[in-house]
């Protein structure tokens, strides 16, 4: 106890701590700052941040009159995600409205499609796309093999009435992107918030000048930290909640995992980038650099967690270095506590990482911090 003592006294890190917090809640625009933008970025990017394919036009140059290639055209006038199909007559008309951007893909239907088809035939129809829009195009070329692939299959059942497939979507039956987006969302606002929150902190102080205080005041640098932690900490906790809650409530996600879990793995994860974001924040002389710093590190870290690519497709080096980022960890059990009732033993297994990274991020931010008192 007295070796404890030594290191914190609770009564000087009460103080710091009630500092820290009027700090960041005294001003009622820090309070709008703290709260208010997290929750509507949310609701914004829930509907915003999508991969889904609305509202495109597509262009078709039929050449063939016969039932297929009208059978082809029909299924694509009542398509959901097409906007409007520009019909034109040749084929320079058509490579001209992809080049003007117009139109994201066109097909080009062969004089023969439907004779092809109706002699036992293989058919095939030319699609172009607007490599430009590389994602996008894609996603639009699956749709359009689908629709494709209705035809096939009904061509094949006239010609032998085949057992009907049944696809059953696992975990997210309606294949509904928001179930998948809103949770990731959650994770990477408060990851932001966290990281702005202490970046902040110390070099406020610095550019204010009340850290020349702390030089000459009896506070210890575990006690800095601590002060300094916990109620980045509590805030960084309270807004993921939140969002959470407004993920189950608002957007009526379903979920199915364990509630106390994920709440160990949100503190665990908040924790992690508190660490962070005081390394930061003891490198910083202002409160410009702080916000600088947090978004060079904050904006690689989104992009490398997983959240809009797979880290299995990223390079080698980058998969390691992403299991060095929290978000990385914190989204495979949000997003699993949310759809699929993840497993102990798979929490386990992305909780141990984040406890690790806190631990070393708070270390090194204390070896930081402690470098700046001398």
């Amino acid at each position: 106890m007295a070796h404890v003592s030594s290191i914190f006294d609770f009564t000087r890190l009460r103080a710091q701590f009630i500092k820290e917090v009027l700090s960041i809640l005294r001003d009622p625009r820090s309070r709008m700052v703290v709260f208010v933008p997290p929750l509507a970025q949310l609701l914004i990017f829930a509907f915003a941040a999508t991969l889904e394919v609305r509202n495109v036009d597509i262009a078709v140059h039929g050449q063939d009159a016969g039932r297929w290639a009208h059978e082809l055209v029909s299924r694509l006038d009542r398509a959901e995600f097409i906007n409007q199909i520009h019909h034109v007559t040749d084929s320079r008309e058509l490579r001209g409205l992809i080049d003007q951007g117009r139109v994201i893909a066109a097909l080009d239907i062969p004089v023969d499609f439907s004779r092809t088809i109706a002699a036992g035939g293989s058919a095939q129809v030319q699609v172009l796309v607007d490599g430009r829009r590389s994602n996008s195009g894609q996603i639009t070329v699956s749709y359009l093999s689908a629709i494709a692939a209705e035809v096939g299959a009904e061509v094949a059942a006239e010609a032998a009435p085949a057992a009907p497939v049944v696809v059953r979507n696992w975990f997210n039956p309606n294949l509904t992107y928001r179930w998948f987006i809103v949770p990731g969302l959650s994770g990477i606002l408060a990851f932001f918030s966290a990281l702005l929150i202490t970046s902040l902190s110390i070099a406020r102080e610095r550019e204010l000048g009340t850290f020349d205080q702390l030089l000459v005041s009896p506070t210890t640098t575990p006690e800095i930290i601590v002060s300094k932690s916990l109620p980045a900490l509590a805030i960084g906790t309270i807004l993921g909640l939140m969002m959470i809650s407004a993920a189950i409530v608002l957007f009526q996600i379903p979920f199915s995992g364990s509630f106390w879990l994920l709440l160990l793995s949100l503190v665990l994860f908040i924790l992690s980038v508190v660490g962070i974001g005081l390394m930061i924040s003891a490198v910083s002389a202002t409160q410009q650099q702080a916000i600088l710093g947090a978004f060079a590190i904050g904006v690689p870290a989104v992009l490398m967690s997983g959240f809009a690519t797979p880290v299995e497709n990223m390079p080698l080096l980058l998969q390691w270095l992403a299991q060095a980022i929290p978000l990385t960890h914190f989204l495979i059990i949000v997003q699993g506590s949310f759809l699929k009732a993840l497993p102990l033993s798979d929490i386990l297994a992305s909780l141990w990482p984040l406890a690790i990274i806190a631990l070393v991020s708070l270390t090194m931010a204390t070896v930081f911090v402690r470098g700046r008192l001398q």
